[in-house]
């Protein structure tokens, strides 16, 4: 396992991952059945489980709580330091902008 997985990959049966970590096999089932709940992986009955296509709504979510926890902290930057609202939207809208 070299933490390179393609869309469409086989992953190794709940059994054999169990073995080679060395966890339960119920521990493993439950980690396959988040990850299909959370749609990193597709699991086709008699076939095996396999990597699915990135979930691109659950990674934009993952990245719009990273900004949001960036955000609060330059307003607590700049509220305890009285720096404008305008000023730091005004920053915010040029890195933006510098981005295109």
């Amino acid at each position: 396992m070299d933490g390179t997985l393609t869309a469409g990959e086989a992953l190794p049966s709940m059994r054999a991952l169990a073995k080679e970590l060395h966890l339960s096999v119920i521990t493993v089932q439950r980690a396959y059945e988040d990850l299909t709940r959370d749609g990193f992986i597709e699991t086709v009955s008699g076939k095996g489980s396999f990597v699915a296509a990135q979930n691109q709504e659950f990674i934009r979510e993952e990245r719009l709580r990273e900004a949001e926890g960036l955000l609060q902290r330059a307003a607590e930057l700049g509220r305890s330091h009285g720096i404008p609202l305008e000023k730091l939207t005004g920053i915010l809208a040029l890195f933006y902008e510098e981005g295109d």
